[in-house]
C-alpha cells in the first residue's frame, strides 16, 4: 500500500501531535509543516526530522508534493488554510470547528462545492469509548426511546489564561461546545430545532482574556428530545482534571450516565497535590500517541487510503456551527432562536 504524504498547518501542541501521529502510522509521513510564526515550524520540523517548514501555506502547498493537508490552527483561522488545500485539490483534516463566523462558512462550502476531494473535520468525542458505547447502546434500543440529555464539558481556568493565548479571540463554545453539540446530535441521532441559551462573563476579563466565562443552554431537537448543555472556561484550577466532562441520557425504559472527568481509573497522590493522569485522551503507550483523541486523525488516514466513509461528514460539522451561532444569538437577545440550516446540500 502506498504512504499518504501529509502536510500540515499549525506548528502548536496540536499540530506536533499531528505530526506525530503520522509518523506512527505504517502507511502515511509528513512532507512539510507550515506555521505563520517565523521559525516556529522550522524548529518542529527539525525537532520531529520532518524534511520542509514553511510560514506560508500557499508557498507549501505549491512546494511540497502532499495528498492530504491537516489545519490544526486556532479555531478561528481555519478558512484560508482549507480553501487553498481545496483550490490545489488535496484531501483537508480541519480540527474543529469546521469555522467560526457564517462568512467563512460560506466562502468554505462555496470551495467545498468547487472540489471533489475528501474533507473530515475532527470531533473526536465520537471515538471516546464511552460516548461510543452510549452511542451504540441507544442505537440497539437498550434504554428504550430517548427522552432528555444532558451534557457538561467545561475546562479549568488555565485553558483559557495559559494553554490558548488566542482564547479572547474564541469561545468555549467553540473549543469546547463544537464537541458538546455534535456528542448530543449523534447520540440523539436528530436536529437540533430550536435552543435558548444564557452565558455569564466577568472572571476572565478581570484575569486579562476578553471572552464569556460559560454558556448554559437548552437544546430542543426534532425528535423531541430535550437537552441540557454546560460549557464554561472559569472551572478552579484546583480541579484534579484539565476537563470536567459529564452526560447523562433519560430513555423511556433506562438511563446512561457518563463521568468522563474523574474516571477513578487511576489517581496520583503526590505531595500536595492530587491529579487524575489522562490515560484516555491523550496518553502514549511505550512512546507511541495511544489516546481516543488521536484515534480520530488515524482514521482520516485510514478512510482515505481504504476509500471507506468518513465517520464524521463535513455536513455534521456544519450543522454544529450553525447551532452554536444560534446559541451565541440567543444568549445575546434572551430569546429563544431557532436554528437557521443554510446548507442542506452537505450530507
Amino acid at each position: 500500500m502506498e504512504r499518504l504524504r501529509m502536510a500540515v498547518v499549525g506548528a502548536g501542541t496540536w499540530g506536533k501531535n499531528h505530526v506525530q501521529i503520522y509518523q506512527a502510522h505504517p502507511f502515511a509521513e509528513v512532507v512539510a509543516i507550515a506555521d505563520p510564526v517565523p521559525g516556529k515550524a522550522e524548529a518542529l520540523a527539525r525537532e520531529l526530522g520532518v524534511p520542509a517548514s514553511f510560514t506560508d501555506v500557499e508557498t507549501m502547498l505549491d512546494g511540497c508534493d502532499c495528498d492530504a493537508v491537516a489545519v490544526v490552527t486556532p479555531d478561528f483561522a481555519h478558512a484560508e488554510a482549507t480553501i487553498a488545500a481545496l483550490k490545489r485539490g488535496r484531501h483537508v483534516l480541519i480540527e474543529k470547528p469546521i469555522a467560526t463566523t457564517r462568512a467563512d462558512l460560506e466562502r468554505m462550502t462555496a470551495a467545498l462545492r468547487d472540489s471533489d476531494v475528501r474533507v473530515m473535520v475532527d470531533l473526536h468525542n465520537r471515538w471516546n469509548p464511552p460516548f461510543h458505547e452510549a452511542w451504540r447502546s441507544v442505537r440497539t434500543g437498550a434504554i428504550g426511546e430517548v427522552q432528555s440529555a444532558y451534557i457538561r464539558l467545561n475546562d479549568t481556568k488555565w485553558v483559557a489564561t495559559t494553554l490558548l493565548p488566542w482564547a479572547a479571540e474564541s469561545s468555549i463554545l467553540w473549543f469546547l461546545g463544537s464537541h458538546s453539540v455534535d456528542t448530543l446530535r449523534w447520540i440523539v441521532g436528530s436536529e437540533v430545532r430550536r435552543v435558548y441559551a444564557v452565558k455569564r462573563e466577568g472572571v476572565l476579563r478581570e484575569l486579562g482574556v476578553d471572552t464569556v466565562d460559560l454558556y448554559l443552554t437548552t437544546l430542543e431537537f426534532e425528535n423531541g428530545v430535550v437537552a441540557q448543555m454546560e460549557n464554561g472556561w472559569i472551572t478552579p484550577d484546583s480541579n484534579p482534571n484539565v476537563n470536567d466532562f459529564r452526560c447523562s441520557i433519560l430513555g423511556s425504559q433506562g438511563q446512561i450516565n457518563i463521568n468522563a472527568s474523574n474516571h477513578q481509573l487511576m489517581e496520583l497522590f503526590t505531595p500536595g497535590k492530587l491529579t487524575v493522569p489522562d490515560i484516555l485522551v491523550q496518553n502514549h503507550v511505550f512512546g507511541r500517541p495511544a489516546g481516543f483523541a488521536y484515534q480520530s486523525i488515524r482514521s482520516f488516514v485510514d478512510c482515505l487510503l481504504t476509500g471507506e466513509d468518513f465517520h464524521v461528514t463535513v455536513g455534521d460539522a456544519i450543522r454544529g456551527v450553525e447551532v452554536i451561532l444560534a446559541i451565541m444569538e440567543s444568549a445575546e437577545c434572551g430569546l429563544p432562536v431557532e436554528v437557521d440550516y443554510q446548507y442542506p446540500d452537505f450530507a
